[in-house]
């Protein structure tokens, strides 16, 4: 009977195909516009990911998310590497700054400065150069990114092209040399990176009487960190977090007050609706249609057990290649967009929801269908 169930679907074309190019478009919307949500968001703790040396952040008890600093006095670091647990700590600055460019361009670019002697707070990947040639007089490493875009040195008569090794700009008046360009995850403000050394960082920033931004903290062995985040908590009055916890208070604040999740909802939202309208409808109008058959099936002993069965197979079906063609082809999308300012992940975790998603539109359409189903009589066979 399941057979039978199939071919009945797969014998009306047009309906069959119809059903699955209605899935298809309501999957390809809700999963492209989730992964780009999801990626969106990944971006705004992109830094964080990048700093992985430490495992723990202590800064300002205000301070809402990573962009949100608001700067210490140095003796808090000091305070902080004498709490038991504390394997080290180091400060690390982050801030904004004008680059002024060869052509007299300014540039607002973020500048990271990490410790001077351990060099903790580094990019993860170097394209070019030496991490140690930050010790450079005037040294610096922007990200390739930047590099290639905004930081690009254009000179009239000629084309444009990247900053390179070698190359001088300014920032706050200061010269600072490229010694390293470095890959690092795109900012959700997509401004150019620049890392140098804390001390020179202060240098070139506008003068401040505070001005470390976050402390890094590695617990010792056998330290759990979140404990150790409590304990300096309670002992200086900072803020403590995990990577974890930080990236989390960090997507939590876009969340709360950014229009990022209703405008990103909304399509989602219209994606089922979408699903419902078309795939339902189409779906249930299959059915009227092959009533004469489901009475058939009734008149010959087949009960309503069985018949439900076979709807819900047709439903699975038309539901699951739906879907796969529409992950397919939002797969498709994220990697012809990798590489570019368009943010796209696709977790599994969405791979699995999205599956789940397109399975309950086909279940409602399927309940229509089945309550239809259910209430036919079998002397309609004779009636047609």
């Amino acid at each position: 009977m399941f057979i039978v169930a199939l071919k009945m679907l797969m014998g009306d074309r047009a309906k069959y195909i119809g059903i699955i190019l209605g899935l298809t478009f309501a999957s390809f919307i809700i999963i492209q516009q989730a992964s780009i949500f999801i990626g969106l968001m990944a971006r705004t703790f992109g830094f964080i990911s990048d700093t992985s040396q430490a495992n723990i952040w202590v800064m300002n008890p205000r301070v809402q998310y990573i962009d949100d600093v608001k700067p210490l006095v140095d003796t808090e670091l000091f305070r902080v590497r004498g709490i038991e647990g504390v394997s080290w700590a180091v400060p690390l600055y982050k801030g904004l700054i004008k680059a002024r460019l060869r052509d007299g361009n300014f540039q607002n670019c973020v500048l990271i400065g990490i410790d001077d002697s351990t060099l903790i707070g580094a990019p993860p990947i170097l394209l070019e150069g030496n991490i140690r040639d930050l010790r450079l007089t005037d040294g610096i490493i922007v990200n390739s990114v930047g590099a290639e875009d905004k930081l690009a040195i254009v000179i009239p008569g000629y084309e444009k092209r990247p900053l390179r090794v070698g190359d001088t700009i300014e920032l706050n008046d200061n010269r600072a040399v490229v010694v390293g360009i470095c890959k690092i995850s795109r900012t959700f403000q997509a401004q150019p990176v620049i890392y140098t050394t804390f001390n020179r960082a202060v240098r070139f920033a506008p003068a401040e009487r505070k001005v470390l931004s976050f402390i890094l903290v590695q617990s010792a062995n056998g330290i759990n960190p979140e404990k150790l985040c409590k304990r300096i908590r309670a002992l200086t009055g900072l803020a403590a977090y995990t990577r974890s916890q930080f990236a989390t208070l960090t997507v939590n604040y876009f969340l709360r007050y950014t229009g990022i999740p209703v405008n990103f909802g909304v399509a989602i939202i219209l994606g089922f609706i979408i699903g419902i309208a078309i795939a339902g409808q189409t779906f249930y109008n299959f059915t009227l249609d092959n009533l004469r058959y489901f009475g058939t099936f009734k008149a010959m002993g087949a009960n309503n057990t069985l018949l439900t069965k076979m709807v819900l197979l047709q439903s699975f079906i038309v539901g699951t290649i739906g879907w796969g063609i529409g992950i397919g082809a939002a797969s498709i999308f994220g990697i012809v967009s990798k590489g570019t300012e368009l943010s796209f992940l696709l977790p599994w975790q969405l791979v699995l929801g999205s599956y789940i998603g397109i399975l309950l539109i086909c279940l409602f359409a399927a309940t229509l269908s089945i309550r239809r189903v259910k209430k036919l009589e079998p002397a309609i066979v004779f009636k047609i």
